[in-house]
């Protein structure tokens, strides 16, 4: 009996060691330092996204064809919609309106859907970069 309370305490005893050490190697202080260019950076990186610049995605074409009437199509969607990012791109002798930056094909697919009661002839492509 005398052996059971003296093997408890010991291991109440350890118990209580490690995890007063453990509650003590929790604590510390993390210094983060970084160079100034770093949210430069950044910015610059998601505006390319956002302008379909760095993404392999897809995107929805609604023109093809001259400058007045490509400003005519993308003035038209701007007064429509505004959920997606919308961008004249010229491939030589035509232009072409593009719309979103959609990372999947199904995102692509549904914002088509909503799209094509306005432009009918509205269709997704994948850029080549």
């Amino acid at each position: 009996m005398k052996f059971r309370n003296v093997f408890n305490l010991l291991i109440i005893s350890f118990l209580l060691l490690v995890t007063t050490h453990t509650a003590d190697a929790q604590e510390g202080s993390v210094t983060i330092n970084q160079d100034s260019k770093i949210p430069k950076l950044l910015t610059l990186k998601k505006s390319l996204e956002k302008d379909n610049k760095l993404t392999d995605g897809y995107t929805i074409q609604l023109y093809y064809g001259e400058l007045n009437k490509a400003n005519s199509v993308i003035r038209k969607y701007r007064g429509i919609y505004g959920a997606w990012p919308a961008s004249i791109e010229y491939e030589t002798p035509n232009y072409k309106v593009w719309v979103g930056s959609f990372a999947t094909r199904l995102e692509a697919d549904r914002a088509l859907v909503e799209i094509q009661d306005n432009f009918s002839s509205a269709f997704i492509l994948k850029p080549n970069k």
